[in-house]
């Protein structure tokens, strides 16, 4: 090969090599682009096995596993291989829920159909199934602690009326149920002690709570305690050392809820166990079968426990040890607390189900939690705090997307629901969707939000359209102060009373907002405290007191509904509602959509007939965060 040759074919062969270094360039670039982008389905399909729980003696694992397209009943054998067996075969309903009547046998309800409620048993062994009540058009709700004991549990339908629940007693070795108690039409709540006999209820004249307490189920209940609902008395359940005592959440002269001991003969507070100075002391930690506490729970920015039994803290410093780097919860144990059903997770890792054995000290995964999301780079929630402009400390989680390096994103403000609900750190498939697509997320705690003590939640009390909205502006202003957010690039998204925040951000702030996203948001007010559902009526006057009359405060109530500010919205809004919805009325959202669009402002409704409050249909429920996603992508990138 001559001097020219050899150059010619220097210059070709480098310029080949520049050719292929771009192509394979720019293929990496595409699957990059296509990793980080993460299908929807990875992050709103139904997990595949849910709902593990231990029989009462350790040796059996139930769970919800799928079987023809609906949720059927599976049995794992730890000590047999961890061999499985299907006990159900659902082919049109999904099984709703379900516990352990004992060892052999567990009791389980189907999804409604027709509005009716089905209860029933199944045979571990057998797969035996057999009705325990004929299917009723009811609502029935467990009455905890929710075990046979003697053949029987209790429960309470509202099959009398619709608006109280009376309690009956369901007996599984004759297939009926037996009035215990009927509801004079204020009680709220209904509660069994640890021999399954009806001794405790909760009674509501909708402004305040009474405590109802009898020694025996051949006795009246009489009151013993009664105060504002903002006073409120949350009870756990009876203590196993002191029968007439019970474990309570309380606030009664303190502003944080505290865990108590009291003794329903007198309405005494007995002890203070434990109590923190910053939030409020939550469900949690109480044992049904042994009358006891193990620990308390409570959440600052993250959920921690404070142990009061040592065989507790010592399971979950082993379990925490072998699952380093995870948040940790038992879900669920044996009588003898030496098997255990573990979750794990943090804020951008789903985690994984877990069972635990104390005598072989072995850690056995069961399922991953969303394993679609497994392997994916997923974002950090961090929490932040900022004053309101009345000098409120706010307490808030902002998630930045991943990778995410530079300043003014673009940001989706996400309000809580409730609004009496919070945010609290942890793994939530829909902040980690929007984080995916390349949008910072902001979860605000504004104030009515509860976990903060009576006097923070009472500041949100009638201010839904005033102070609760202006600290979530408030919150979108800091944003922007810190360089976080992109003034230009700020949407806002919601559902329930989250979805009524982002249609009044839209109203009043459509210069913040770039554009607003509702699911299940109230308009209309009005409308809203008038179809409150029948079973939910002994809380009207409450309701009244946190939101606003209608009657005696109709201006309030205008002043704070979308429905009559549509007027003022120059921003595309997204709409999606199910057509049976019980809080949000159809024919109330088809007039603001049709307001809008009169308007010609640019609005994407989906209305699903068949639907809630939230789409439960798992296509029905991908369709909508995938034409969610596009707004978002079309409004803010």
């Amino acid at each position: 090969m001559d001097t020219g040759e050899g150059h010619n074919y220097m210059v070709r062969s480098v310029a080949l090599w520049i050719l292929m270094a771009i192509v394979i360039g720019q293929l990496s670039g595409c699957g990059n682009d296509e990793r980080r982008i993460i299908p929807v389905e990875n992050f709103f399909s139904e997990s595949e096995q849910t709902n593990f729980q231990l029989s009462p003696d350790g040796k059996y694992i139930a769970y919800l596993g799928l079987y023809k397209g609906c949720r059927n009943l599976y049995i794992i054998y730890p000590d047999e291989g961890y061999r499985e067996q299907r006990i159900t075969s659902e082919s049109s309903l999904d099984i709703q829920s379900f516990f352990w009547a004992d060892n052999e046998e567990l009791i389980f309800t189907k999804d409604r159909h027709n509005d009716s409620v089905q209860v029933y048993a199944v045979n571990r062994a057998s797969s035996a199934v057999r009705h325990l009540m004929a299917p009723a058009t009811v609502k029935l709700r467990w009455i905890p602690p929710a075990r046979v004991i003697n053949h029987s549990f209790l429960i309470s339908l509202n099959e009398r009326d619709s608006s109280v629940f009376d309690v009956y007693r369901l007996r599984t070795d004759a297939c009926k149920k037996e009035l215990v108690a009927r509801n004079p039409g204020n009680i709220i709540r209904w509660y069994a002690d640890l021999e399954g006999k009806l001794r405790l209820a909760l009674a509501s004249d909708s402004a305040r709570e009474t405590m109802l307490y009898r020694n025996s189920e051949d006795e009246p209940f009489r009151p013993i305690v009664s105060n504002s609902f903002r006073n409120s008395i949350k009870p756990l359940g009876f203590s196993r050392v002191n029968r007439s005592h019970i474990y309570a959440l309380s606030n009664i002269n303190r502003d944080k809820m505290a865990l108590v001991e009291i003794d329903m003969e007198t309405g005494r507070e007995v002890r203070l166990i434990f109590s923190h100075p910053d939030v409020d002391v939550e469900h949690g930690g109480y044992s049904s079968d042994r009358g006891e506490m193990s620990y308390a729970t409570y959440a600052t920015w993250k959920q921690q426990r404070h142990f009061l039994n040592e065989q507790t803290r010592q399971v979950y410093e082993v379990i925490g040890r072998k699952l380093d780097g995870y948040e940790v919860s038992i879900l669920d144990s044996d009588t003898a607390r030496r098997r255990f059903i573990v979750r794990s997770f943090t804020d951008k890792n789903p985690g994984a189900i877990y069972y635990y054995d104390i005598n072989s000290d072995q850690l056995v995964k069961l399922a991953d939690n969303k394993p679609a999301l497994k392997g994916h780079i997923l974002a950090e929630m961090k929490p932040v705090t900022y004053l309101s402009r009345d000098g409120r400390q706010i307490q808030a989680y902002l998630t930045m997307p991943p990778r995410s390096r530079e300043k003014k994103v673009p940001v989706i403000v996400f309000p809580h629901g409730g609004p009496g609900d919070r945010n609290k750190w942890g793994f939530y498939p829909e902040v980690q969707f929007f984080a995916n697509r390349g949008f910072a997320v902001f979860q605000t705690n504004y104030r009515g939000s509860k976990g903060y003590g009576k006097d923070f939640w009472s500041a949100g009390f009638k201010e839904w359209g005033g102070k609760i909205q202006d600290d979530i502006t408030d919150g979108v202003h800091w944003l922007i102060r810190e360089g976080i957010a992109d003034p230009a690039r700020i949407g806002i998204y919601g559902a329930g009373f989250g979805g009524y925040s982002a249609l009044h951000g839209a109203c009043f702030n459509s210069d913040l907002y770039a554009c607003a996203a509702s699911h299940s948001g109230f308009t209309n007010l009005f409308t809203y405290l008038k179809e409150i559902p029948p079973h939910f009526k002994p809380y009207l006057q409450m309701y009244y007191e946190i939101v606003g009359n209608p009657e005696t405060e109709p201006d309030l109530i205008r002043a704070m509904s979308p429905v009559f500010h549509a007027d003022r919205i120059e921003i595309p809004v997204f709409i999606a509602q199910g057509g049976k919805d019980r809080w949000s009325a159809v024919n109330e959202t088809n007039q603001f959509v049709q307001k809008l669009k009169k308007r010609k402002v640019p609005i994407t409704y989906i209305l699903r007939e068949e639907e809630g409050r939230y789409f439960r249909n798992e296509d029905n429920r991908i369709q909508f965060y995938r034409e969610l996603g596009a707004f978002f992508d079309s409004h803010l990138k």
